[in-house]
């Protein structure tokens, strides 16, 4: 474990009822198709990719020998393993509303499939340290600056705070296995190219789907989504520079230090048992 993760750090997954509206809301992120759909997008892709996580870390947590790290990959796990099982829900409720889900999901299924069938353990363990790197930078905008969830109705609104929350308490444990056990970063450096492109790639092919199962992809609505996400102060574009600190060579996630803003987000979901 790095002696840069935060010292009184505990990873523990909350035991969350979001009791989600249902039908669910077609357009629930401030009444705005392309909003709502790139979060349901990205909502597609977890259930599947976070079993992967979680498969690629226990590979290794025999190998491991420090005792906070042994317990973290458990807290890594136990979190990973919850935010799978909601967003298991999540998209069932994207599928009562005639979204074709499981051809979204075929190609992410077929992908893992491959790359756990043709890649060393080690590379699928970096693949997991890039998403890991990708999905702590969204949490950290998301936290640190509300507007990008303002206006969703209240439980998606929770749910996504919640997911945010907790993969900043857990963004570096997948990274510090890996340091341990293999610690080649131009592997590192390699996998976040690739997962980079099959990122963008999924979430655009999901925004694009339900927009247009709901009439709504329009050239207008298509520009107008594109500038809040990639505009001068767009989600993505407020994120490349901490995209980029990955490729240097003595990159570590709690480099980005927002363990004061993870303190104090957590306070939203006292009470909510480990």
């Amino acid at each position: 474990m790095s002696s840069l993760t935060p010292a009184n750090l505990s990873i523990r997954p909350r035991h969350m009822d979001f009791d989600l509206p249902n039908p669910l809301p077609r357009h629930w992120h401030s009444n705005d198709p392309f909003k709502t759909h790139f979060f349901n997008a990205m909502s597609v892709l977890f259930p599947d990719g976070e079993r992967y996580f979680i498969e690629s870390v226990r590979q290794f947590r025999d190998q491991v020998t420090d005792p906070a790290l042994k317990e973290q990959i458990r807290g890594f796990i136990g979190q990973e393993g919850h935010h799978s099982r909601e967003h298991v829900e999540y998209n069932n409720r994207l599928r009562d509303l005639g979204y074709d889900i499981d051809r979204l999901e075929i190609t992410v299924k077929k992908r893992i499939r491959f790359v756990q069938k043709q890649f060393s353990a080690e590379r699928q363990l970096a693949g997991t340290v890039a998403m890991e790197h990708f999905t702590a930078i969204m949490a950290n905008a998301m936290l640190r600056d509300p507007q990008w969830i303002q206006g969703a109705t209240p439980q998606l609104r929770q749910l996504w705070r919640w997911h945010a929350l907790e993969e900043t308490e857990h963004k570096a444990v997948a990274f510090d296995v890996y340091m341990q056990v293999c610690g080649d970063r131009s592997i590192l450096r390699k996998a976040m190219r690739q997962a980079t492109f099959f990122f963008l790639k999924d979430v655009t092919v999901g925004t694009w789907h339900m927009l247009r199962k709901d009439g709504a992809l329009s050239v207008k609505t298509w520009c107008k989504g594109m500038y809040w996400l990639w505009g001068p102060q767009g989600f993505f574009s407020h994120l490349i520079s901490d995209y980029r600190d990955f490729y240097k060579e003595d990159f570590h996630p709690w480099q980005h230090d927002n363990a004061q803003l993870m303190a104090s987000v957590a306070e939203e979901f006292q009470g909510h048992p480990a």
